[in-house]
């Protein structure tokens, strides 16, 4: 209809005012069978955002309605994440959000598409691509958001409860943050349990912020 129209246009805008290493990176994700995950998605959700940006946001994966926009973070997880770096003082428009495999994994429930956690594999064959953006994006700070982000970026398994609210340091001497992921705070129950669940995902992206040292503009 007429609103995934105007997600597909903005896509279009996002990615025509994009860097040039990052545009052809983005067409070359496009054509990807790397795995097995483009054979029953829509198409393959790239980041989006500047390069260079001084921070970086790295999810699992898309979801339903980011297969269907080919943009990233436009559901419901994207929603709470939008609520919450606004509370944290941050500002989307500066930031680069990506997620650490790029096509939908789902099973079927009748209608319904059900999000999969991706596997190993899948975050292996989509590293090259996250590897990609990291270069062209040269972020000062960068958020993995859950333990496949963690996973894609460090290349171990990481605990996300454990190893949240702590900063660390990259090879390339990037500052890292690993904190929950904005869907795992919506499958918390009702109440307090969430409430709690979003005060560290906020916490986390504070700490980031300050990571940065100078204003985000």
């Amino acid at each position: 209809g007429l609103a995934r129209a105007a997600e597909r246009d903005a896509a279009a805008e996002a990615a025509r005012d994009e860097a040039p290493d990052l545009a052809a990176l983005r067409r070359a994700a496009a054509a990807c069978r790397n795995c097995a995950l483009w054979q029953p998605a829509t198409q393959t959700v790239f980041g989006e955002g500047p390069a260079p940006a001084p921070l970086m946001l790295v999810g699992e994966a898309p979801g339903d309605r980011e297969d269907l926009s080919g943009r990233p973070f436009v559901g419901p997880a994207g929603q709470l994440l939008d609520r919450a770096l606004a509370e944290a003082g941050l500002d989307r428009d500066v930031l680069y959000l990506t997620s650490a495999v790029k096509h939908f994994h789902y099973e079927r429930s009748g209608k319904m598409r059900l999000h999969r956690k991706p596997r190993a594999a899948h975050v292996q064959a989509c590293r090259p691509w996250l590897q990609g953006e990291l270069d062209a994006v040269k972020p000062r700070v960068v958020v993995c958001l859950g333990g496949t982000a963690a996973q894609a970026v460090l290349g171990e398994a990481v605990q996300t409860l454990s190893a949240r609210g702590a900063l660390r340091t990259l090879d390339n001497g990037a500052r890292l943050v690993i904190t929950v992921h904005p869907a795992w705070v919506l499958r918390q129950p009702a109440g307090e349990a969430q409430e709690s669940a979003m005060r560290m995902l906020v916490d986390d992206l504070r700490l980031a912020r300050s990571a940065l040292g100078t204003p985000l503009g």
